[in-house]
């Protein structure tokens, strides 16, 4: 990592709420863009800090915690297809590496390690290190690392119960110091994300406008009670009903009546990318190509390919953009700056384009 900044508003993953940030050329793309000049910023605590850690720490420093990103192995690639693509995932992987040790001001872990690796899901027959972002394609992600693990012929035939419930996957938390450190140094780390807004967006109509039997009695019901002025009591009974507006209240609480979800948590506090090197970073705007050229990567069979189906409510419009902006025009241009705010670093570190707000 890059050596600590000379004052604090370098200190980009130490800050919160910049006043202005860079645009890219195009809505997700534009990798080899320049970051422009950031200003004015107090603190965003990227790295969660907790006590009793110190002898974890110590054991872990002494193993030399991997600092720069390994280049892919490409001798299993022989389809020149995929030139443009490889191009596009060296900007992405190099912008991101630039990015950390610019503005990284970290030179180890500053969270319990086992917490930082909780979202990483491991196959070892393909040395494969994949961390979960929810509503960026991980429903199918798990799938195809069933079918590669031998779990599953397909991942055509694979239920969404089966894939999120069925514990058949093995996380990397669930391994010892030392097999944690191993694979983070030896296999192949893999990411996808997605434009923030979306994936909020995205978040939000998956929970709140279908039947949940988790997502209503425990978010929805606490949303309302708090954010919802003449709640009627079966509206606090049955937490159905939540309004965006609502839910972006709840978002930007600091006093939240109910803790964060991984399906609206930053990426950058889901995946570590400035202290776990990632390899390879797909991008949902890009899924399909991004997954099937890392299949081929890692040496997959031939005739396994990303699905491209839609996990859950199949008849619902996909969120895109256009689907972002309806949502977006309900809430002031304040709420629109603040949700931009709580998200900056994911979309700095990934190069998304600043939405219109």
């Amino acid at each position: 990592m890059s050596e600590e900044p000379k004052n604090k508003e370098e200190n980009l993953l130490n800050s919160e709420r910049p006043t202005r940030v860079f645009t890219e050329n195009n809505h997700s793309q534009g990798e080899a863009q320049v970051l422009s000049r950031i200003t004015g910023s107090p603190t965003i605590q990227l790295i969660e800090k907790h006590h009793g850690t110190k002898t974890l720490f110590r054991k872990f420093s002494e193993m030399n915690w991997p600092v720069d990103i390994r280049p892919l192995n490409k001798s299993l690639v022989t389809d020149s297809k995929w030139k443009r693509i490889d191009a596009t995932q060296e900007k992405r992987r190099s912008f991101l590496q630039e990015f950390c040790k610019k503005y990284g001001g970290v030179s180890r872990p500053q969270s319990h390690l086992f917490h930082m690796v909780s979202r990483i899901y491991v196959e070892d027959k393909h040395k494969i290190l994949y961390c979960e972002v929810p509503k960026a394609g991980c429903s199918n992600w798990k799938r195809i690392l069933m079918v590669l693990n031998g779990l599953a012929p397909s991942a055509y035939n694979i239920s969404h119960d089966a894939v999120h419930y069925g514990k058949h996957l093995k996380k990397l938390d669930s391994f010892d110091l030392k097999g944690i450190y191993t694979r983070l140094n030896t296999y192949t780390k893999a990411v996808f994300v997605r434009d923030p807004m979306e994936r909020l967006v995205s978040a939000f109509r998956d929970k709140f406008e279908h039947p949940n039997s988790y997502y209503h009695p425990v978010f929805g019901k606490a949303i309302i009670k708090k954010y919802r002025p003449n709640a009627c009591e079966e509206e606090l009974n049955n937490g159905s009903g939540v309004k965006f507006k609502e839910f972006i209240h709840y978002l930007l609480d600091s006093h939240r009546p109910v803790g964060m979800d991984i399906h609206w948590e930053k990426i950058s506090k889901l995946c570590y990318p400035c202290l776990i090197h990632y390899d390879f970073v797909g991008k949902f705007e890009t899924l399909e190509e991004d997954a099937n050229y890392f299949l081929q990567l890692i040496g997959a069979p031939k005739k396994l390919k990303f699905p491209n189906f839609k996990d859950r409510h199949s008849s619902d419009k996909r969120t895109n953009a256009q689907v972002v902006r309806q949502y977006l025009k309900d809430l002031t241009r304040t709420e629109r700056q603040l949700i931009y705010d709580f998200y900056y670093l994911d979309y700095l570190m990934f190069n998304y384009t600043t939405p219109f707000l």
